[in-house]
């Protein structure tokens, strides 16, 4: 069985796609076999999968930093922005519906399972999945059903490296807070680990 660990940012934009490439590159270069995958992406830039579908672009970009075919499983939900309300909802890269984000919220418990569905198939074809979360864990009008960070992290049982951006001069901040703005019913999150990763160019 594969190991697996996910990135999670203190916030959007702090560089988790590019330090997931990063990883998966270097785990690659020591003989590793590495697959990327988010459970759920927001983006209208999509890639064409080797398996017909589409995923997000961010998706494609650490599969070929691993050396391999983008699959769907990378990126089982995708949410294609159409209006500043709604998106079509791609899954398993198929388009399954356009919603409002509302009656996104009500479908969104049933993702789970295709979610971990792919999760088990790439943990079954490598020895290590490397996991991005989207946005930050600490979005308190995003956490019921959540299927995107610590949702998914738990119900994966897997540990989670926080990253984020010190360029943005809120870093420390940003960071210490993630755990506060958590439910107090969840508590402390033994997955949850921080890292302050140097910012420097990565070649994948």
């Amino acid at each position: 069985m594969a190991r697996a660990l996910m990135i999670q940012g203190a916030g959007s934009d702090v560089g988790k796609s590019l330090i997931v490439a990063g990883l998966a590159r270097a785990a690659t270069r020591r003989g590793n076999r590495v697959l990327p995958f988010k459970p759920q992406n927001m983006s209208n830039n999509a890639a064409v999968t080797v398996d017909g579908g589409e995923i997000g672009r961010a998706q494609a970009l650490q599969a070929q930093a691993a050396g391999v075919e983008p699959h769907t499983d990378m990126n089982p939900v995708l949410l294609k922005p159409e209006t500043d309300v709604g998106a079509q909802i791609i899954v398993h890269g198929r388009r399954v519906a356009t919603l409002h984000a509302r009656a996104y919220a009500a479908m969104k418990p049933s993702l789970m399972a295709p979610v971990l569905e792919s999760f088990a198939r790439l943990k079954d074809r490598a020895d290590l999945v490397l996991v991005e979360g989207a946005g930050s864990p600490a979005e308190v009008n995003l956490r019921s059903a959540d299927i995107a960070n610590m949702g998914f992290a738990r119900k994966a049982d897997i540990p989670v490296v926080l990253v984020g951006d010190i360029d943005r001069g809120y870093h420390c901040a940003a960071c210490r807070n993630q755990g506060r703005a958590r439910s107090p019913r969840c508590g402390h999150d033994s997955r949850l680990r921080h890292q302050q990763v140097p910012r420097r160019s990565i070649t994948v």
